[in-house]
């Protein structure tokens, strides 16, 4: 199988569990193409299969229990995969407000924070809404001159002169 670029990949030199190794490549396989076309093929063999079978409750008792247990155990890759996914998710939200200058610090680890402390952050946000949409200038759309500015003022390029016809 070709190397696979999913978000569940571990970079090279990063050393895993033995078990963390096989869900991650389970989890990358199970959403390849290549596991799709087993999985139609499957479905076509256990159809096709129908006269090799005398009772043909035996024969759906077959692609019910497969079924069953395939989805028990992607149940537990996908909840991995997601669980791995947010916390990646979390901690590059962490960094970032740890280095915006001005952006409140009590929002790292947000997600630790109990039902009522999370309520009162929202509501927080939810006045600074209020209060933008009263602005005036939050009705004016953004031009591409801005998009420019923001850009050079990253890069540290001085502004160049606007000429006006």
């Amino acid at each position: 199988m070709p190397p696979s670029y999913t978000p569940a990949t571990v970079p090279q030199g990063h050393h895993e569990t033995f078990a963390a190794r096989m869900a991650r490549k389970a989890t990358d396989w199970s959403g390849s193409t290549a596991a799709f076309m087993v999985a139609v093929l499957l479905i076509i063999a256990w159809a096709v299969s129908r006269p090799m079978w005398d009772s043909f409750d035996t024969w759906q008792l077959v692609i019910n229990t497969a079924t069953t247990i395939i989805t028990f155990l992607m149940v537990f890759l996908i909840q991995r995969a997601q669980n791995k996914d947010s916390q990646a998710v979390h901690l590059k939200l962490n960094e970032l407000v740890a280095a915006v200058r001005g952006a409140s610090n009590r929002l790292i680890n947000a997600e630790s924070l109990s039902e009522d402390e999370l309520k009162a952050l929202r509501d927080h946000y939810c006045k600074l809404v209020e209060l933008a949409q009263n602005d005036v200038k939050t009705g004016k759309p953004h031009t591409i001159e801005e998009a420019v500015d923001r850009h050079e003022d990253k890069i540290g390029e001085p502004k160049q002169e606007k000429t006006t016809v």
